[in-house]
């Protein structure tokens, strides 16, 4: 039993579900283990094997799942490869190394070398855009372009929602559900749902609860990046936040990219939170460098 869950019996039914999704996967896709220094990775790989290369890293507490709405659309132009962080809910190895380290830029290092990837695009959301940015700032040469979206470690992180939600854990399923809500704040994408997108989500939201229930999540905050980090930034980037996000000021996200990134582009949507919303179009518009399929 890995100690990020709270048992093996929760390990598994997380694992199980997690391999429904994949069943279902909307275009074809390959996968594949690597060997890393720090543990084995898990990537799922879509798109032609000759197009360009796009490395998607997911949020904290959940794993590549969070790309199936996007991958039919974004594989039509580019080769994705949805990459499993180490030390969250999918299949990739436990092990969660130290933010301030280089230990995330060596382990990106290894996947891309098992890709036979020299440079790819990346998107990241939330903890994972943390992680592309961390390594777009180490490894600049493997980075060809950068899309974050809710992403961490550009505005200061907050605690009032996580503290608040604390107190309804307790109450079992109800009670995780209602956190949830607190800390993730408005989706801002229920407008124009349809019955197949809210069976999609009501899907969603079951797996996120079977996760709540046996992961343990990572506590330690998110390095935040300096202005002068933020100023060596050369390659294109992308960020799509919500102005409602109850984790991190992305109000400030936005200010400081304008601020400091020359030529980086900024969407802040004001009626979405943590939750990814309304970034689909923008991110493929930015991989194709604006030019459509």
């Amino acid at each position: 039993m890995s100690a990020v869950y709270r048992s093996a019996e929760a390990r598994r039914a997380v694992e199980a579900r997690y391999r429904t999704f994949l069943d279902g996967w909307p275009v074809p896709a390959t996968e594949v283990t690597l060997p890393t220094r720090h543990g084995h990775t898990f990537v799922l790989a879509s798109g032609p094997d000759t197009a360009p290369p796009v490395v998607l890293l997911h949020g904290a507490g959940f794993n590549s799942v969070a790309w199936a709405g996007d991958v039919a659309a974004w594989s039509t132009t580019h080769r994705l490869y949805a990459v499993d962080l180490l030390g969250e809910p999918g299949l990739s190895a436990p092990a969660r190394l130290p933010l301030t380290s280089d230990g995330y830029a060596e382990w990106l290092d290894d996947v891309l070398d098992g890709l036979g990837v020299a440079q790819a695009a990346f998107v990241g959301t939330s903890l994972g855009g943390w992680t592309a940015l961390d390594y777009a700032l180490r490894r600049p040469e493997r980075v060809e372009r950068l899309a974050l979206l809710v992403p961490g470690g550009i505005g200061r992180q907050r605690y009032a929602a996580v503290l608040a939600s604390a107190f309804l854990l307790p109450f079992g399923d109800r009670g995780r559900r209602a956190a949830g809500r607190i800390v993730l704040g408005p989706r801002g994408i229920d407008d124009g749902v349809t019955s197949g997108d809210a069976a999609a989500l009501r899907a969603l939201d079951e797996y996120l609860l079977l996760i709540q229930r046996g992961f343990r999540y990572r506590r330690d905050p998110l390095p935040v990046f300096t202005d002068d980090q933020l100023r060596g930034l050369a390659m294109p980037l992308l960020v799509v936040a919500g102005a409602k996000d109850r984790m991190f000021d992305q109000r400030a996200t936005a200010r400081r990219v304008r601020d400091l990134v020359p030529g980086g582009t900024v969407v802040l949507h004001p009626g979405a939170g943590h939750v990814p919303a309304g970034y689909a179009d923008d991110v493929h518009h930015f991989l194709t460098n604006g030019a459509r399929p």
